[in-house]
């Protein structure tokens, strides 16, 4: 995608997850941009033509109406077609791909969690529609397929994830403006990337201490405001982890070229470090509202809310960097595995992952936190990686790594593949 004249008419988005956390962030930058554009009698740059959501009727109709009565008619999708509101376009499971591929845009924004939104995410990339991509779950799973399409469609691959959103930011301050526009392949000038983690609520605690820690602790995020799932995975760095999957997809570079390091503040939210020792790095309060509204008003930097948090590094705050311990953070070497294996291994780390964490979530005994790696690393055993081939491919592994979850951690499994527990 390349950068915007004003003088050209206003981009048409998409938001995929519209009810989600990044979803009503999303929608809330938009408003915010096209407010600063019309304060100073401009046009606006962005216009939102579609909403998509797997749930959430009632928020989905409620955001709808409220563009309307901005002016802003959209189109709506719901994948649950239980209390699907009136005037809903598109539903059942492939509403989202069909809005997607009915409704002419030039941006996707991609937040529906999990493989749920893969479908969608390669309609837009089949179409050559920048994505900004905030379901990192899609390349973690099918990078194999997505990139490739990008590359052949000419499809955007605009980071949202603060942490891919900060190389980027990086990558572009070395010049190169378009040129550097994800999905790449970084050269020889950049010798490592480096994600970095708060750590979670367990970050100074061995695993032994919080083996049986129930959720509730958990999900104690010590920066960040986020969803359930994320912030468990936060706890585990399976989150990371996944991150540094997506940076192998995103930027081209090989599993010994991505480093974590543990960053209490979340303040830097990465870092590329170049072959001359130097290191490039961005920092920022832990807000996603401010990747979000990169992605939607690159090449600029549009002003920020003014109730969003500013960094005061003056105010005498520390800046901590560990060494993330594979041995104590095992899903990080899970996914260095999954980088080397290739094929469908990403989306049988990802699928293992999120089954183990659902039963943890659900606060099923059997699934302590201490076994969440465990058993991922178990279905990684039992699940070997096939080519990549088709969406189908991911599906099967997907469904395949989740029986093995289910098998291991002891919950019965009929033929179908359901639970009961």
């Amino acid at each position: 995608m390349a950068p915007r004249d004003a003088t050209q008419p206003a981009r048409r988005v998409i938001v995929l997850g519209s009810t989600g956390s990044i979803g009503t962030q999303t929608l809330e930058v938009i408003e915010h941009l096209c407010a600063l554009e019309r304060g100073a009698g401009r046009e606006a740059s962005l216009r939102v033509v579609g909403l998509a959501a797997g749930r959430g009727a009632r928020l989905l109709a409620h955001q709808a109406q409220a563009l309307a009565r901005a002016g802003t008619p959209v189109v709506t999708a719901l994948a649950d077609e239980v209390g699907t509101p009136g005037g809903c376009t598109f539903t059942g499971p492939g509403a989202a791909r069909a809005l997607v591929e009915q409704v002419e845009c030039d941006v996707v924004v991609a937040a529906i969690a999990g493989v749920a939104g893969l479908e969608a995410t390669l309609a837009a990339v089949r179409l050559g529609r920048a994505v900004a991509l905030a379901n990192k779950e899609s390349l973690v799973a099918a990078g194999g397929l997505i990139v490739p399409l990008a590359l052949k469609s000419g499809a955007a691959l605009l980071p949202v994830d603060s942490e891919h959103s900060a190389i980027w930011q990086c990558l572009l301050g070395l010049g190169g403006g378009e040129g550097l526009t994800p999905p790449l392949v970084l050269g020889e000038q950049v010798s490592r990337l480096v994600l970095t983690a708060s750590g979670g609520p367990f970050r100074s605690r061995s695993l032994a201490e919080v083996y049986h820690a129930p959720p509730a602790e958990a999900l104690r995020h010590p920066t960040w405001t986020m969803g359930r799932k994320v912030t468990l995975d936060s706890a585990t760095l399976t989150n990371k982890a996944l991150e540094v999957i997506e940076a192998h997809w995103l930027f081209g570079v090989s599993e010994d070229r991505l480093g974590v390091l543990i960053h209490p503040q979340s303040v830097v939210h990465s870092m590329v470090e170049l072959r001359d020792g130097s290191v490039l790095a961005q920092l920022g309060a832990p807000d996603m509202r401010v990747p979000i509204q990169f992605a939607l008003s690159w090449p600029g930097h549009a002003p920020a809310q003014e109730r969003q948090a500013r960094l005061g590094l003056a105010r005498g705050a520390a800046l901590e960097f560990f060494e993330a311990d594979e041995a104590r953070f095992e899903p990080l070497a899970l996914a260095r595995r999954a980088i080397v294996a290739g094929g469908t291994a990403g989306a049988v780390f990802n699928a293992a992952s999120e089954q183990a964490a659902e039963l943890y979530l659900a606060g099923d005994a059997r699934v302590p936190f201490g076994k969440l790696a465990e058993l991922a690393r178990g279905a990684m055993d039992a699940v070997a990686p096939v080519e990549l081939r088709s969406l189908e491919d991911v599906l099967c592994a997907d469904a395949a790594a989740r029986r093995a979850v289910l098998e291991l951690a002891g919950v019965p499994v009929d033929g179908r593949g359901a639970t009961h527990g």
